[in-house]
């Protein structure tokens, strides 16, 4: 039996993105009990009730070196709100990383969409590779929001319209945009992270630039925040050494 649509959800629109860590097994000690098994064997236990402090100069070996399987004995799984544009360009990372998304298939989509905030650039200029993006006028802004507005109200209401025909979900979402927000859960490991970051963020420390759109930008940068808690030494030794995932 089909489901009755959702005839009170109405539209509505975020500039934002969230991320909250639902739960982790990482610290700077499991790096240090992770290399030194290579010349302790079993006396690497050790490190699990130590001050990982007093090795922070093997830490920063290891990342300086691109000693990079240590940095893998660790786990954070994230609970991520974005929209699906955003995810598109998540599952190009895919060593390291698992992902679970809401499902289009098995339930009724809510009705938020994605609009640029006013200090979303939206010019691009130049060319592929050396392009840059400089702020919109207020008349760019005003025609962004009103067209993608107008946009996703026809998109929702053209869903709505096949779900009270009976259309199957996974039909009926082929209308839906990708500014439509979807969530997942995400886990992967402090090596794979900081790959991402070092693709998906722009830094000042950073020795190889990259140009991520600033979207999944938002969503790097939380995660950042996040991890930088959990495992402080290592993600100094990775400001430290370029922001090159080792």
């Amino acid at each position: 039996m089909t489901p009755t649509p959702n005839e009170t959800a109405k539209p509505h629109f975020r500039s934002d993105v969230t991320v909250e860590l639902v739960k982790h097994t990482a610290s700077d000690s499991d790096v240090l009990w992770a290399a030194r098994v290579s010349t302790a064997g079993e006396q690497s236990l050790e490190e699990l009730n130590k001050d990982p402090e007093r090795s922070k100069g093997l830490i920063n070996y290891l990342m300086r070196d691109r000693h990079g399987s240590p940095f893998e004995h660790n786990s954070m799984t994230f609970f991520i709100s974005a929209p699906i544009f955003v995810f598109r360009e998540f599952m190009r990372h895919r060593v390291g990383w698992s992902y679970n998304e809401e499902s289009g298939r098995y339930r009724e989509l809510e009705p938020v969409f994605y609009l640029p905030g006013g200090e979303r650039k939206l010019v691009q200029q130049g060319r592929p590779g050396k392009y840059e993006f400089v702020a919109g006028t207020p008349k760019q802004h005003q025609t962004v929001t009103e067209a993608m507005e107008a946009a996703y109200r026809r998109s929702y209401e053209a869903y709505q319209d096949m779900l009270a025909a009976g259309v199957a979900r996974e039909v009926a979402r082929a209308v839906l945009p990708v500014g439509l927000y979807s969530s997942m859960y995400a886990t992967c490991n402090a090596r794979s992270l900081m790959h991402f970051l070092g693709l998906r963020t722009q830094h000042e420390l950073a020795k190889v630039p990259s140009f991520p759109q600033r979207e999944i930008e938002m969503v790097g940068e939380q995660m950042e925040a996040h991890w930088a808690k959990l495992m402080p030494l290592t993600y100094a030794a990775f400001n430290n050494n370029g922001r090159v995932a080792p």
